[in-house]
Formats: structure tokens, C-alpha cells, sequence
């Protein structure tokens, strides 16, 4: 497809740019009155994301309220287990929890892989919605859970501070693991390349809790499985982020991925020097910068788009948008990244 903007795309091409492509983690959000009232008329979080029509409506609200370089699609990483047959709830303010987890092999008979895709047809849906309302203005970023972020949902049940049982399965029953990461990567290679197929012309694998593990580990049980879903999907560019993992720069420099995407807490020049010259980087603000007033805003942003420059760069912040933060400071924070480049 021709995009009237398709900066998003050569940026993590590699290839030059005018300006940085400029969008942002959870744009399609709280912070936007506009995804509260949709997701008021939805009646939950999931009978929002399980409406194409809906879905697709709070998918492309950032793109004409905020004018960002690229839609990100509307959904969860949690999508996944459902799929396979593991069951979360979404309550107000307390996050997603699973009635029931994966605490032995035999658990893992609860699970069937073969139906993912047919599962998730409310998500194929929403992204022939979406491309049909886009028209080519500018590209849809698909996304998934990375497989060790996923079975941190599967074996714990929420979310953790220290995801202990999590990681304790790692040394008390590597199999488990390494069997339900296989399950995991498997439904989500066949997830991702649906999204394609429909659409979708780039993809972002979300490492949320990647920060939990030390380098060993996190090699064995995080980028093992990262990689096989990179090296399988290569129809598009593909995003890896995996928020604290500053450890993993160096080896995600060597991941079949076209971006790297920091969080907050890496310095630009020490991520390129690591990463190398051949990957595009995506970030990195402190969302929290977004609670200042606008010349705090334009000051650290500034800061921040010196330092990576403008080529093989995608401006974002280090982490979602907290959803207390004001639409008009998000709008700020990318405005003037486009006057900034421009200026350049």
C-alpha cells in the first residue's frame, strides 16, 4: 500500500527521513476524553476490544486528535492465553486477572494451540475496520505480548511486583516453561502474520516484564523466543521492546528486528553505541515529563530528539502515556517534535 505518510516506515527501514515519525504507547487511551465515552458506551474494557466497530473508533481517535505518524492497533496482549484457551477478567483499576493458571504440564492440556487464530476473528475484524477508515493516510501498527511476558500472566494470574512464582519455575520446572513459551510463540507467530495479512505494515513485540529477570535467564527464557518470532515474521518491520532490559541492548542489536525500543532509564548515545548503527531506536521521555508545563514539555523533548538525531529514529516515550496525564500535554509533546525536526 501507498501512504500519503508513511515516515514510520522508512524511518525503521533505515531509510531517510524528513523528520522523525512521532506516536505514542497507549495514544489510544484514558488520556483522551473521547476513548472514555466509546469505552463508557462499550460497557467494559473487553466488550470494547471484542467490537470491531468500537475498536476501530478508539484505534484511529489519536490520529485525528493528536496527529500522530501512525495508528497502533486497539487491543491487549492478554488476547493471546484467551485465545488459547485461558480465560482473564479486566476489573476497574485492578487489572487482569485468570480464574484459573498454569502451574504443571498437565495443565497444559487446557490449552489448544490450533484454534488461535479463528479465536481472535473479533481482531481481524477490527483491523479490516480500521485499514478501510485509515484509506492509506498513514500506517497500522500491529502488536503481541513477548512469550516470557505472557507466561507471567499464565502462572501467576495478575500482574506482581516480583513475579516470584513466575521466575521460580524457571529453576524448579524449566520444561513447564520452555513447553508453554513454545505454545506461546507458536500462537503468536500465527497472530502476528494474521495481522499482516490484513493490514497491518509494521509490528511491536511488548517485553513488559522483561526487567525482572537477570541477562541469564532472560537469554534462555525471554530472547530465545523473541528471536524465533522475528527471524518467522519478516513480512514487515518488527519493534522489540523490552522495558528494563538494558541488559539484553547488545543482543537485541543481533535480533532479526528492524527497531530496538527503549524505555526511559537508557541514555540515546549509550543505546546506539550498544545496539549499533543498523537498528532503528524508538523513545524514549519519561512519560512523567508530560506532567510538566509546556516549556518543561518542549525543553526535554528537545533534549531528547538532539540526542538521537533524526535519522533511524521513531520518537516515543519510554513507556505508555499514564492516563492521568492531559490530552493537550500529549499534543504538546507531539507538536513539537514535528517543529523541532522540521527546524533541524
Amino acid at each position: 500500500m501507498i501512504y500519503q505518510n508513511d515516515l514510520l516506515l522508512r524511518a525503521a527501514r533505515g531509510e531517510e527521513v524528513e523528520r522523525a515519525p512521532v506516536w505514542v504507547m497507549r495514544q489510544a487511551g484514558r488520556v483522551l476524553p473521547e476513548y472514555r465515552a466509546v469505552r463508557k458506551e462499550a460497557g467494559s474494557f473487553k466488550g470494547l476490544l471484542m467490537n470491531p466497530e468500537l475498536a476501530a473508533e478508539v484505534t484511529i481517535q489519536p490520529v485525528n486528535l493528536l496527529g500522530v505518524d501512525a495508528a497502533i492497533l486497539f487491543s491487549d496482549i492478554l488476547v493471546i492465553p484467551e485465545a488459547l484457551g485461558l480465560e482473564y477478567h479486566m476489573d476497574e483499576g485492578k487489572g487482569p486477572w485468570f480464574p484459573r493458571t498454569i502451574s504443571a504440564m498437565d495443565d497444559l492440556t487446557l490449552l489448544n494451540a490450533k484454534d488461535v487464530v479463528s479465536n481472535l476473528e473479533y481482531v481481524r475484524k477490527t483491523i479490516k475496520r480500521i485499514i478501510s477508515d485509515l484509506d492509506g493516510r498513514i500506517p497500522l501498527i500491529g502488536f503481541a505480548g513477548a512469550p516470557w511476558t505472557i507466561l507471567c500472566y499464565m502462572i501467576e494470574g495478575r500482574g506482581s511486583k516480583t513475579f516470584s512464582k513466575t521466575r521460580s519455575v524457571c529453576y524448579s520446572n524449566p520444561e513447564l516453561a520452555h513447553a508453554l513459551l513454545a505454545m506461546i510463540t507458536e500462537a503468536t507467530i500465527a497472530y502476528l502474520k494474521m495481522q499482516i495479512a490484513e493490514g497491518c505494515a509494521i509490528v511491536q513485540i511488548f517485553d513488559s516484564w522483561a526487567g525482572i529477570l537477570n541477562k541469564e535467564i532472560y537469554d534462555e527464557f525471554g530472547l530465545k523466543y523473541i528471536s524465533k518470532i522475528c527471524d518467522q515474521v519478516q513480512e514487515v518491520p518488527v519493534t522489540v521492546f523490552s522495558k528494563g532490559a538494558f541488559f539484553a541492548l547488545e543482543d537485541l542489536g543481533r535480533v532479526s528486528c528492524r527497531t530496538v525500543g527503549l524505555d526511559w532509564h537508557i541514555d540515546p548515545s549509550k543505546a546506539r553505541e550498544v545496539v549499533g548503527p543498523l537498528k532503528t531506536l524508538q523513545g524514549n521521555l519519561d512519560p512523567a515529563v508530560l506532567y510538566g508545563d509546556f516549556d518543561q514539555i518542549k525543553k526535554k523533548t528537545a533534549a531528547m530528539l538532539d540526542a538521537f538525531g533524526r535519522q533511524r529514529y521513531i520518537v516515543n516515550l519510554g513507556h505508555g502515556v499514564y492516563p492521568d496525564i492531559r490530552a493537550d500535554h500529549l499534543k504538546c509533546f507531539i507538536d513539537y517534535t514535528k517543529e523541532h525536526q522540521y527546524k533541524s
